[in-house]
């Protein structure tokens, strides 16, 4: 039974992981950039939901949709100041500016709430589902943070595949300067990718405290780099590789801390996306891509 108590335990983080590399995997997809401040907006999304159920009393359905209110008006801010100006500038340049930007968001919050850890109350006010005579419990937050992981995927697919702007999304991702002679605005596409981005984060934020209820400034930092692992692991770019890999890195994870030691999970996971990449450069649905010359 802790097999299975282990496998849910590490659906329901790899989910989070999963929804957070959705945001990594789209905006690398369409900007070709990497988002390093992505795993601070889950931060502040936290924080949102925290302040509006504590200091507002706001009801939990209302905090996360504040939060990720806020989050969205985050990311296409932080897309307009930020990376907007460095739109042609080298690659280098702009992962620069995204570690500023996110040693920023954290000393912000640092400056605002403070180093001391907040104590942040689920979002998901259900009972656990109790199976076998009592042997296995499944918290209601994992139930959530999983069907959200797989609505959001579906959500998401049907989005760049059916709309009239996922499709923008999908020319923008393919090549800026054609969709541009298509009469696709690349500047707005590539700030409702932000926007969609950044509220995933906020959910991510949510659901993650919820399960694991410390806030505090760096909160964002550790899954925001499970995340990105969980996208390259996945084939960065691709919207079914982020889930696959997100899903795929958390059960290695609760498994590794489960039967191997606490203290070693990271370096297992790292060490697994080191092997994927060496047999498979891609990731594991991503495509290869080959440079005419």
């Amino acid at each position: 039974m802790d097999f299975l108590s282990n496998l849910i335990n590490g659906l329901s983080l790899g989910s989070v992981y999963a929804i957070i590399a959705l945001g990594y995997t789209m905006v690398y997809g369409i900007a070709k950039m990497l988002n390093f401040a992505h795993g601070d907006v889950i931060m502040v999304g936290g924080y949102i939901c925290f302040c509006a159920m504590s200091y507002l009393n706001l009801n939990p359905f209302l905090a996360v949709l504040l939060s990720v209110a806020g989050c969205t008006v985050a990311g296409i801010v932080i897309e307009r100041l930020a990376y907007k100006p460095l739109r042609n500038a080298p690659s280098l340049d702009v992962l620069i500016t995204a570690i500023g930007v996110s040693y920023f968001l954290q000393n912000a919050a640092l400056l605002i709430w403070g180093s001391d850890p907040k104590s942040f109350t689920s979002v998901v006010d259900l009972p656990s589902l109790v199976l076998f005579d009592g042997q296995l419990t499944i918290t209601a937050v994992a139930v959530v943070t999983v069907l959200s992981c797989a609505v959001i995927m579906v959500g998401l697919t049907l989005f760049t595949t059916k709309t009239r702007m996922g499709k923008a999304m999908r020319a923008c991702s393919e090549d800026q300067g054609a969709a541009r002679l298509m009469g696709i605005n690349v500047n707005s596409t590539i700030s409702l990718t932000f926007a969609i981005g950044s509220g995933l984060a906020a959910i991510a934020g949510v659901l993650l405290c919820s399960a694991y209820p410390t806030l505090m400034p760096t909160t964002g930092s550790m899954p925001g780099i499970k995340a990105f692992t969980a996208a390259v692991l996945g084939g960065i770019g691709s919207i079914p590789g982020a889930v696959l890999g997100g899903v795929l890195l958390g059960i290695i994870e609760i498994f590794a801390k489960a039967y191997i030691g606490t203290q070693l999970s990271d370096a297992i996971v790292f060490g697994v996306l080191i092997v994927v990449l060496l047999i498979k450069p891609a990731g594991l649905l991503g495509k290869q891509i080959r440079e005419k010359v």
